[in-house]
């Protein structure tokens, strides 16, 4: 099989043309603009040999069907026509596919996503195997996007309306099983037999369009112009409930898929190319597409240039509480290693088992996974009052509590009892690793490896190095993360590393505009609507205002008095009010509770008469502001390595807004001159800690900026 080619034919002596699309030097197939004299020659030959029967898509790729397209296509396109007409080349040869004469049919391995699904619906029949990595979905949406190859018509059409658009704009990804009971796929298969049974179908008469296998009050709604209204409105409320106005593709897949219901598939294909083009010209996409790129670039780094990771084989977990379960858990069911767990005391030991059989258990009885996975991944984990079996671990992380002295007794215990070669990695959030490291025989070997709660939902590990801590310690370390499904950054040792000390600032002028009267829900609303997941007094309630209260002092103690928290807290703690783990802090919880109230009480507590003062866009300036210039002193401390990583690691570690960017790219497209004007008016009124960075100031006399 000639391999310049990404799709190549073979005729079957059954008459069934057997396409197999492999894009060479790639791990995963993706389509790109470059493929289309090679899919037009390769049509024009289905459409004119009379022998032909039949035809199979399959990939020559194991694992992945079509990926979805190369977004650089996209970033090359100056203008809106650009990316349009990049829209209508692929709508056409889609076209194409759907008007053979014969019956096409996809045979799905593996990832079958964006491009990839559109082009499987244009063919007759789908069919799947029910290996665990198939996986079909629409995920454009994630990128600003809408799919522009037919997907918004196509879809509803093999789903329904409201499936159709549920997967659109959440970008939800079905499972084999699902696909079939959606009518999204016809079969599935053993991927043994994948090819045999896309041949049956291919050889059969050419089916007749399916239509979506709706039942009762769905089939009722959407058969009517008048329940179809109520799906398109009920659609949009419930999607800009979550994101605030802020994601312009959400209204314009509403609008496209209703274009095509009311007035026909080309109507509905002129407006999909024509809203492709205008999303991908968008701010918003365009920034949600640079952190697809740094993720994906960040995927092929080890962390330290040129060196290879050791082998993980087994990892021993430290401290059998929340933390450690999740550690424990993510290991033995995203990496597919053997993990042994020790505590002080039995009950430790269950409870951090107990977390993962809870998680494995819901998916076994969702039908995400079989009962031999869950039992095979159960049997990976294990536990222990001391440290048997710890001699073969290649890697122990440390989980328990936030005490110095017990963490350097951790460190001398595995260097005691495990191999000379086990890599200590601490999950701590606030003590410096130096310190940690300071008595150990082999500082080389230890290093941070700090997770954020819940460890099995937040995407981001910060991987902490210290002075002495080896490249091979770093590559390891970095690559047992990745296989727990974390997409890590590497920081500098220092108080707070970096995620929790640009929140730090952020939250403490969050509690000091509420001191000031501003009503708590306002200013959680206006963080909310601005763009991130939770406002900073929800957060506060979630994090601890215990752990706010006793980190705040090591920062100001490393850092200086802009980390200064507000004395209130202590009022606070002096009151017992944790936040939601107590069910007391700024917020009611507990049964009974409807909504998410405000707990009225606190205002006489820390002595406040709420009014509101300030505008929405006065409090987004005075609590990011400090985040922003504190992402700039990590990058001029060296904290973090570069602003892409400045960027990853305070998206996914906090939620900053994603369709901004991250810090630093939100910086160049305010202008650097205009954040640290804000930053000296904010200093001459609320004070020095608003003092702009150095290195901001330098940039903005240069006038440069973060990203070239």
């Amino acid at each position: 099989m000639s391999q310049d080619k990404a799709f190549t034919m073979d005729i079957r002596d059954d008459g069934v043309a057997v396409v197999t699309i492999d894009v060479p030097g790639e791990s995963m197939n993706t389509l790109k603009d470059s493929f289309a004299d090679e899919v037009g020659s390769l049509l024009n030959k289905l459409e004119s040999d009379s022998s032909i029967k039949g035809v199979v898509f399959i990939s020559g790729k194991p694992g992945s069907f079509i990926a979805g397209a190369d977004i650089n296509m996209i970033n090359d396109c100056e203008t809106a026509a650009d990316t349009e007409s990049l829209a209508r080349k692929g709508q056409a040869m889609f076209d194409r596919i759907e008007q053979l004469d014969v019956p096409v049919v996809a045979a799905i391995n593996g990832a079958c996503l964006g491009g990839g699904l559109e082009l499987a619906m244009a063919c007759h029949v789908r069919v799947c195997t029910d290996n665990s990595k198939t996986v079909l979905g629409l995920p454009e949406v994630q990128l600003g996007l809408l799919p522009g190859s037919g997907g918004t018509q196509r879809l509803p059409r093999l789903v329904g309306i409201q499936q159709g658009l549920t997967m659109m704009l959440t970008g939800k990804q079905l499972r084999a099983k699902q696909a079939k009971k959606a009518g999204l796929v016809t079969d599935v298969v053993p991927q043994s037999i994948l090819l045999d049974v896309a041949v049956e179908h291919a050889l059969k008469r050419k089916p007749k369009a399916s239509k979506a296998p709706l039942k009762g009050f769905s089939k009722i709604l959407e058969g009517t112009k008048f329940g179809r209204d109520i799906i398109f409105k009920k659609a949009g409320e419930q999607a800009q409930k979550k994101a605030h106005g802020n994601y312009p593709a959400i209204d314009k897949i509403i609008q496209t898929v209703r274009e095509g219901v009311e007035r026909g598939h080309e109507a509905g294909l002129d407006k999909e190319a024509r809203s492709f083009g205008e999303l991908a010209m968008t701010p918003e996409s365009y920034q949600l597409r640079q952190i697809f790129f740094a993720t994906t670039e960040m995927k092929k780094e080890t962390g330290a240039d040129g060196v290879e990771p050791d082998p993980i084989k087994r990892v021993g977990v430290l401290g059998g509480g929340l933390m450690g379960g999740g550690i424990a858990y993510v290991t033995a069911a995203k990496a597919n290693i053997p993990a042994r767990i020790k505590d002080i005391s039995e009950d430790g030991v269950r409870h951090a088992l107990h977390y993962s059989y809870e998680r494995l258990i819901k998916k076994v009885k969702r039908k995400h996974m079989r009962r031999a996975e869950y039992e095979k991944t159960m049997l990976m984990l294990s536990g222990t009052l001391d440290y048997s079996g710890f001699e073969r671990t290649d890697v122990v992380i440390e989980a328990v509590f936030e005490d110095l002295d017990l963490k350097q007794k951790m460190v001398a215990d595995i260097e005691e009892h495990a191999s000379e070669s086990t890599i200590f990695a601490t999950n701590t959030s606030s003590l410096p690793i130096t310190q940690i490291a300071a008595k150990a025989k082999r500082p080389e070997q230890v290093i941070g490896l700090h997770y954020f709660s819940p460890v099995d939902k937040m995407p981001l590990a910060e991987i902490i190095t210290h002075e002495g801590t080896s490249d091979k310690t770093i590559a390891t370390t970095v690559a047992l993360a990745k296989k727990q499904g974390k997409t890590p950054i590497v920081v500098k040792d220092g108080a707070g590393f970096y995620v929790n000390r640009i929140l730090a600032p952020y939250m403490n002028e969050a509690a000091r505009l509420m001191l000031a009267g501003e009503p708590i829900e306002k200013l959680d609303k206006t963080l909310v609507k601005f763009g991130f997941p939770v406002g900073p007094m929800t957060l506060l309630d979630e994090v601890g205002i215990d752990v706010a209260a006793k980190v705040a002092p090591i920062l100001v103690n490393e850092l200086g008095d802009r980390f200064e928290a507000p004395q209130a807290f202590e009022k606070l703690i002096d009151d017992d009010r944790k936040g939601k783990k107590n069910q007391k802090g700024f917020y009611k919880y507990g049964k009974g509770v409807k909504g998410k109230p405000v707990d009225t009480s606190v205002y006489s507590l820390l002595g406040v008469d709420p009014n509101e003062s300030k505008s929405a866009e006065d409090i987004v300036d005075i609590c990011l502001l400090p985040m922003l210039n504190e992402a700039v002193y990590c990058l001029q401390e060296g904290i973090i390595r570069s602003p892409r990583d400045g960027d990853i690691g305070a998206i996914f570690g906090i939620g900053f807004p994603p369709f901004l960017g991250g810090p630093f790219r939100y910086m160049d497209s305010q202008g650097i001159g205009s954040i640290v004007a804000k930053l000296e008016a904010l200093a001459s009124e609320r004070g020095e800690r608003y003092t702009p960075a150095p290195l901001l100031k330098e940039m903005a006399k240069n006038g440069e900026r973060f990203y070239s």
